[in-house]
């Protein structure tokens, strides 16, 4: 049975990396029903205006910088934690994403609930198979993004130690390729199509990965804090569906008349769907189709792409 999603009308609830792509439509959502503090390090004073604009209440924080986190109110009700950075320099990269989790956890520790968004880049490549939780961890993201990996699993491990001694209701939530009208992979590879550029493949073809449309994410991040528990839960969090990089490829095609040209790389990311067996145990089947979700970007974002095709 799915647990009990928790009702954050009125809460306080504290949303780190608000000005990424996938944080943005969160802010956006709970900021009409909640009283939703957004912390970021807010170097560009366009995005401090566009997050003040949303209704939520700008802290400028840095996770590596435990002093700064002052600002935090202390009584924070829920958090949200989506910061990450990939700067490829490994000591800055671990003190932010893993020492910045413990550092966030801590001025917040009287919080109801507290989940951590990490990523499915946490598992060793294992070809076709769906990754479970208790699958082989591994440096999965290497050739692209050289601390990421390792990054996350280190933010992971903080986060399990800091939930255990404070005894801090948390959630895990590895995610799997969020996207929404506000972009995501598959636009990415839009723009490429229509640039010649190649898509690099893993050679193991198909490239299977479960894509989760921001109104699924929106939609069940209630469940996951309902799903926090002091021992740590963790689960995939993607979509229900598995979807190829070659299928959403065809899809665009289908709806801009763009080609992809693909190119075999040994060294490129490969397949790495996820077993949603626990998934949707405890939160529930996503439900926004994965058709639908890319043509709803494409219109956001790109219509002229989609009208050159008649």
């Amino acid at each position: 049975m799915p647990v009990s999603p928790v009702d954050l009308k009125n809460s306080k609830l504290l949303i780190t990396g608000p000005t990424g792509q996938v944080a943005l439509p969160v802010v956006e959502h709970f900021a009409r029903i909640a009283d939703v503090y957004a912390l970021a390090r807010f170097r560009k004073q366009e995005d401090r205006d566009r997050i003040e604009a949303l209704g939520a209440t700008v802290i400028a924080a840095d996770l590596a910088d435990a002093a700064s986190l002052d600002a935090v109110p202390e009584d924070i009700d829920y958090v949200l934690n989506f910061a990450v950075v990939k700067s490829g320099d490994f000591d800055y990269d671990l003190a932010a994403n893993a020492e910045g989790v413990g550092n966030l956890m801590l001025r917040c520790k009287n919080a109801r609930a507290f989940v951590h968004f990490s990523s499915t880049a946490v598992y060793e490549y294992a070809g076709h198979e769906p990754r479970a939780e208790d699958a082989p961890l591994g440096d999965n993201h290497r050739v692209m993004f050289p601390t990421y990996s390792i990054s996350k699993i280190a933010a992971e491990t903080v986060c399990k130690f800091v939930a255990h001694q404070q005894g801090m209701p948390t959630t895990i939530a590895r995610l799997s390729v969020p996207y929404g009208d506000n972009g995501g992979w598959m636009y990415y590879h839009m723009l490429m199509m229509q640039g010649g550029v190649p898509i690099e493949l893993h050679p193991d073809k198909p490239n299977y990965y479960n894509p989760l449309h921001a109104r699924d994410y929106i939609e069940k991040i209630p469940y996951l804090l309902g799903a926090a528990t002091a021992e740590v839960t963790t689960l995939n969090f993607g979509g229900s569906q598995k979807v190829s990089i070659e299928e959403w490829c065809a899809y665009i095609t289908e709806l801009t008349g763009l080609e992809p040209v693909f190119a075999e790389n040994p060294r490129a990311f490969g397949s790495l769907c996820i077993d949603t067996t626990r998934m949707h145990e405890l939160i529930g089947e996503t439900r926004v189709d994965w058709r639908e979700g890319v043509r709803a970007m494409l219109e956001n974002l790109a219509p002229d792409v989609l009208k050159a095709a008649g």
